[in-house]
């Protein structure tokens, strides 16, 4: 008979975390299709709206992703009339179009409520305690 090796719990609980990553994922993309939104622009929005002025590498750090990632994206938020970009110096800042902020105003807010809906299953405690478990996990990598 053959030995097989068990899976961990820490594989097992970043399996699930992958799992309810996708599932969120693809609710959230669905229901911003029909304003023809990404979740990743929503993200743009919200960071944005709460931090007029951010310049293009800060909201690329925030947003954990790569600076050419942010520059197609924000192209396309820029030719939709969401966002405009402004010269500063070396950097460009960001702020929102008048249409922009009525599209932040009516997405961002419902958007929010959705995906913190999905951990309402858990108790407050319990959100709060997973949240200290996955910022730990989180400033263990930054360290490695």
């Amino acid at each position: 008979m053959q030995n097989r090796q068990l899976r961990t719990p820490g594989l097992l609980a970043w399996m699930r975390l992958a799992r309810v990553f996708q599932k969120v994922d693809r609710a959230a993309s669905e229901s911003l299709r029909c304003r023809q939104l990404s979740p990743a622009q929503v993200d743009v929005l919200a960071k944005v709206g709460s931090s007029e002025g951010i310049s293009q590498q800060e909201l690329a750090n925030a947003l954990l992703v790569t600076k050419g990632n942010v520059c197609q994206l924000l192209d396309k938020m820029e030719g939709s009339g969401l966002l405009e970009r402004r010269p500063d110096g070396r950097v460009n800042r960001l702020f929102l179009t008048d249409q922009g902020r009525r599209v932040h105003d009516e997405v961002v807010p419902r958007h929010d409520a959705m995906l913190g809906a999905y951990f309402n299953t858990l108790a407050p405690e319990e959100q709060h305690q997973l949240l200290r478990l996955l910022r730990h996990v989180d400033r263990a990598m930054e360290r490695d």
